[in-house]
């Protein structure tokens, strides 16, 4: 049938429930437990209550067999239709596939080893009017897959599985910190001064009182605000925005885990943050082996998570790259920044060069574990300098599967070298320079170290999926074109 015939004949059967008296949309049905509670509990003999969408129909005759699912599981059920009354045999004939039924009975084994519900009376909950996708081809199609996210949901167990993994990832985080001490704390979302990273922000207007605010960036300031106000061990688990570009490894809104530990350093942030993601991959994965495969389940890569992990200096991987680079001057950088292949422009400064020499040609061909020390401190304002070389600050960037998972600093704690590293960095736009964390500093923050995990690259490490859209249940894409 073509899918406007199958629209009209959903709304027939619709039509003919409310004719014979049944509330098509269902009302409160009281359950045991959901699907995958009552297959781990399942005793055959033992009368149970579920609900779910039906997602398979076995009809053989007199006896029908459905398939009902939710997130936790699949469960059959079995419904004899001579022996229902008359009038539930009657509405079973107007249920489809992609309902919600709600049955009652008893727990059985088929002679297949199956667990099964032999129906003794059920309840339509909710008559679906559109056909679900193809159960055995699932949705192929990315584009609907991201803006239509129940569908997928519905359509692909790979999916579910991903996003049940998310939920596992952060209730293990929570874990692993509070097991140690840290303390879960909330702070503003909408901040008067756009803060804590360099970054473009999303803007808003406060009518009562009549100021604008911007969308946080970063939690880092107001976190710090909390060790001088005596917390040792805080950390966030927040939703950041940025009102930059799209792509495979970037959202404008997104979650950040950023975790602060006064009298420690970057040193101790960079166990900290190994160990975690060492127990976290054993727990959630089984494994510290983390296997990526294609779309047809052959392997693309394999990432090693076995400690310890290594470390190596800024400079040093650079040299790697070009071990003369920092005897060049900053036209002989972006000479062979070109030569090498790299995007550079006259524009640049020297370290931005550097930089982009970085990502290239170090960060994205890296795959296992790599700690990299000792950035230039124009890149980090809010780190603690070197104490044997002020051109460079107390830092680590983790990179894993060619892109950066987690920042880590010796926070910077001076109010006077941190008053000048923000100033160089807001340059004429001094209003935007926060007076109110300086304040703060100034009333003593205790030496401490900090560090920052993008969850959504994260999951996409433990679950091998290829961009940041797989992970994140809602993405931000491109509004459709009006017809």
């Amino acid at each position: 049938m073509e899918e406007n015939d199958l629209l009209a004949f959903r709304r027939r059967k619709l039509q003919q429930l409310l004719e014979l008296g049944v509330e098509p949309f269902g009302a409160r049905f009281d359950v045991t437990g959901n699907i995958g509670d009552v297959l781990r509990a399942f005793v055959e003999g033992v009368r149970v209550r579920v609900a779910g969408r039906i997602t398979a129909h076995r009809n053989m005759g007199k006896s029908q067999f459905l398939d009902l699912s939710d997130v936790s599981g699949r469960l059959q059920v079995y419904l004899s239709l001579k022996e229902l009354p008359a009038e539930q045999a009657g509405i079973f004939q107007l249920v489809d596939i992609g309902d919600f039924l709600g049955v009652e009975g008893e727990c059985f084994v088929t002679r297949t080893g199956e667990p099964t519900i032999r129906v003794e009376n059920f309840q339509l909950l909710s008559k679906t009017l559109r056909p679900l996708p193809d159960k055995w081809h699932g949705i192929s199609d990315v584009e609907i897959r991201n803006r239509q996210r129940y569908l997928d949901l519905i359509a692909n167990p790979t999916s579910r599985e991903t996003f049940l993994t998310r939920n596992q990832v952060l209730r293990e985080i929570r874990q692993y910190l509070e097991e140690r001490g840290f303390l879960e704390v909330e702070t503003p979302m909408m901040q008067p001064i756009a803060g804590g990273a360099a970054a473009q922000p999303f803007k808003t207007h406060h009518n009562a009182l009549d100021t604008d605010l911007f969308l946080r960036i970063a939690p880092e300031l107001y976190l710090k605000r909390l060790l001088v106000g005596g917390f040792t061990k805080v950390y966030e688990l927040n939703r950041n925005f940025r009102n930059e570009g799209l792509s495979r490894r970037h959202n404008p809104e997104f979650t950040m885990l950023e975790v602060y530990w006064a009298y420690a350093d970057f040193e101790l942030m960079a166990s900290l943050v190994e160990e975690m993601i060492c127990t976290l991959a054993q727990r959630v994965t089984g494994s510290l082996r983390i296997v990526h495969k294609d779309s047809q389940g052959n392997t693309k890569r394999t990432i090693d998570l076995s400690r310890p992990w290594r470390r190596a200096r800024y400079e040093e991987l650079i040299r790697q790259v070009d071990h003369t680079w920092y005897e060049r001057n900053r036209e002989q950088k972006l000479a062979r920044g070109q030569e090498l292949g790299v995007e550079v422009h006259p524009g640049m400064q020297e370290f931005e060069v550097t930089q982009q020499v970085f990502e290239k040609l170090i960060e994205e061909r890296t795959i296992d574990p790599l700690f990299v020390t000792h950035l230039p401190a124009e890149l980090v304002p809010l780190a603690k300098q070197n104490v044997d070389n002020p051109a460079l600050v107390d830092v680590y960037e983790l990179i894993i599967n060619g892109q950066e998972i987690s920042p880590g600093y010796s926070e910077l704690n001076d109010p006077v070298v941190q008053r000048r590293r923000l100033t160089e960095q807001v340059g004429v736009e001094i209003q935007n320079l926060d007076e109110d964390f300086l304040l703060a500093l100034e009333h003593g923050m205790p030496p401490a170290g900090g560090l920052g995990v993008g969850i959504d690259r994260l999951v996409m490490l433990l679950t091998g999926a290829d961009s940041i859209r797989e992970v994140i249940l809602f993405p931000s894409l491109k509004p459709k074109a009006q017809e």
